[in-house]
């Protein structure tokens, strides 16, 4: 059953584009619970399988039904266009402990026997120590899981705004939202979203959080009740290639024309990237990406152009040929 989320004159002025850390800590953490979230990220699933073991997750778990309701205050819409974790996780810290029992025991009754058991009554029996408790616990879980590919993941999914930012300036919201994924319909004034579970909002002048995310893959995730912002979440553009190694993905061809280092940063931009994203991505010194990143330009492979504070780098048309027909 479909989401239907309808649109004012007011609400057409008032979408933007956001990345959350918060966010993908949640779904990171409930990808781990998810085997078929997984394809994409085997890679990152055996890497961080031991450090994930240290953590106990059942109380998070215990409020991400496998279909329905996930407490809105646990993961709100983003508070701004680039707020770090420790701005979201803030604002989570600060939630009003009656509100959040009353959405925590709506989410509770999503999972068959979750509000009668013993870890549901403990968590509605004390909002105030179950949001210190499970936002300790997210904490732990962004440390754990998600810090250490930040970088990686923000300029994965800043690549993405990058691009939808330039249809929605060449095709309007209209024709940008059928694009940006496959279950999504635009008609009269109206964004329908193809989903479980059925919901209708008149957005009422809030405007609408378009956000991508890595770690919600497969899924497109839409919602939250007022008071918050409506938000509809989607998998980004270049997950099949993000966790790739850099020797996985270079062929020996493009290494002989070019050398190790350019050939290397080269094949990795397949979406656009920043020097520290690659840098952190190829595990080479920021000095060599910048150095090699220049060399790329300055041979028509490249081109650089700036997003907010940060320059990010993509190949042009002959970039692309030859990246593909190295192999």
């Amino acid at each position: 059953m479909p989401t239907h989320l309808h649109f004012g004159e007011e609400d057409l002025l008032k979408c933007r584009f956001a990345v959350s850390p918060l966010w993908e800590t949640q779904e990171a953490v409930r990808t781990l619970n998810r085997p078929a979230r997984h394809g994409y990220h085997a890679h990152w699933l055996r890497r961080i399988r031991a450090a994930a073991a240290g953590l106990d997750l059942a109380p998070l778990w215990l409020l991400m039904p496998q279909r329905g309701h996930t407490p809105d205050w646990l993961g709100p819409p983003p508070i701004g266009p680039a707020a770090t974790f420790e701005e979201e996780i803030e604002a989570v810290r600060s939630a009003d402990p009656e509100a959040a029992r009353e959405d925590t025991a709506l989410s509770l009754a999503d999972t068959p026997g979750a509000l009668e058991s013993p870890e549901g009554r403990a968590l509605l029996a004390d909002p105030a120590r179950m949001i210190r408790e499970l936002t300790d616990l997210m904490e732990q879980a962004w440390h754990t899981l998600i810090e250490p590919d930040w970088p990686r993941l923000r300029a994965l999914l800043e690549a993405d705004i990058a691009f939808h930012s330039r249809r929605l300036a060449e095709v309007g919201l209209g024709g940008l939202l059928p694009e940006i994924d496959r279950r999504f319909g635009w008609n009269a004034r109206t964004l329908t979203v193809e989903r479980g579970g059925e919901h209708e909002r008149h957005l009422g002048g809030q405007g609408l959080v378009l956000m991508p995310s890595v770690f919600s893959w497969p899924d497109v995730i839409s919602g939250f009740e007022p008071p918050w912002q409506p938000t509809v979440a989607y998998p980004a553009r270049g997950i099949g290639g993000l966790w790739a190694e850099p020797g996985e993905r270079t062929p020996d061809a493009l290494v002989r024309l070019l050398g190790r280092g350019r050939a290397a940063v080269l094949t990795a931009l397949d979406d656009p990237a920043t020097t520290s994203a690659l840098a952190h991505r190829l595990r080479l010194a920021p000095s060599s990406v910048s150095a090699h990143l220049a060399a790329l330009r300055d041979a028509g492979l490249l081109t650089s152009r700036r997003y907010g504070h940060q320059v990010l780098y993509e190949r042009t048309p002959l970039g692309m040929a030859l990246a593909s027909g190295g192999g």
